[in-house]
């Protein structure tokens, strides 16, 4: 029988707290600790085990790939531990990220229970385990665990909340103001109190950050010196510290602009 790690267990009635709904959405992992995975809220040990017996688990290797749009689906993937990508690529090959998942949270997708072709694809983030739900073994037991199916309709609706936030940061934002935002967002889920300000406590590259904020990878580069010239941020090698929040968000909101680049 599947089983999940002993933290995950919990009582029926406890719910997943996420990060607020704020410009690019990533799930917040720290608030997820503490419970059972959202997916399973309100659900009896016997109504999981039932879930986890029926899946397929499968462990991934951080860079591999999980499900590739245009690919067949079927079904969602439970994430047990790891942090999955999940992104689009467009007609020219540019990448953009959609989200980073974290454990307890599901992806694939749109479809749930019918069988499509996956319309963005899915990677591993980090070293991750996921158990895969097909959509016909879904649809038997949401008939059976009305749990089940409410969870499943509150996780679409967040990523839908997620996704529709993601699209007007895009289409609203200023490249600068969206760097902005992403930082200030990161800077939260993953902040570290330092002496000289809030080290970002989390590896992304510069790639990264321009794939989730739908820019290039040397308009990132760019960007980032101007915030370091304007003492927003100091960045040193992999190391992303914010040093002035207030301003940044300033930058985020349109209200103050940067110095010029040399």
């Amino acid at each position: 029988m599947n089983k999940l790690p002993s933290n995950w267990r919990g009582t029926a009635g406890q719910s997943t707290k996420l990060a607020n709904i704020d410009g690019l959405l990533t799930p917040d992992a720290e608030h997820q600790r503490g419970g059972p995975p959202q997916l399973f809220r309100d659900m009896s040990h016997h109504e999981q085990d039932a879930v986890l017996s029926a899946g397929k688990r499968r462990v991934l290797n951080r860079g591999t790939l999980l499900f590739k749009q245009g690919g067949a689906q079927d079904g969602i993937y439970l994430i047990e531990s790891g942090r999955i990508k999940v992104f689009y690529i467009g007609p020219k090959g540019r990448e953009i990220t959609l989200a980073y998942w974290h454990a307890g949270n599901f992806v694939g997708g749109p479809d749930v229970f019918e069988r499509g072709k996956h319309v963005w694809s899915g990677e591993a983030a980090a070293n991750s385990t996921v158990l895969h739900l097909p959509g016909d073994l879904l649809r038997g037991m949401i008939k059976k665990i009305p749990a089940l199916a409410i969870n499943i309709i509150d996780g679409l609706s967040f990523k839908g909340k997620c996704y529709s936030a993601l699209a007007q940061m895009l289409g609203t934002r200023s490249p600068i103001e969206r760097l902005a935002q992403l930082l200030l967002h990161l800077a939260n889920l993953y902040g570290v109190e330092e002496r000289h300000g809030t080290l970002i406590a989390a590896m992304f590259t510069h790639a990264d950050l321009a794939h989730m904020t739908g820019v290039t990878r040397q308009s990132v580069t760019t960007t980032l010196k101007r915030f370091v010239d304007d003492g927003i941020v100091d960045w040193s090698g992999p190391n992303l510290v914010v040093k002035n929040f207030e301003l940044l968000a300033s930058i985020r909101d349109g209200n103050k602009t940067i110095s010029a680049a040399p």
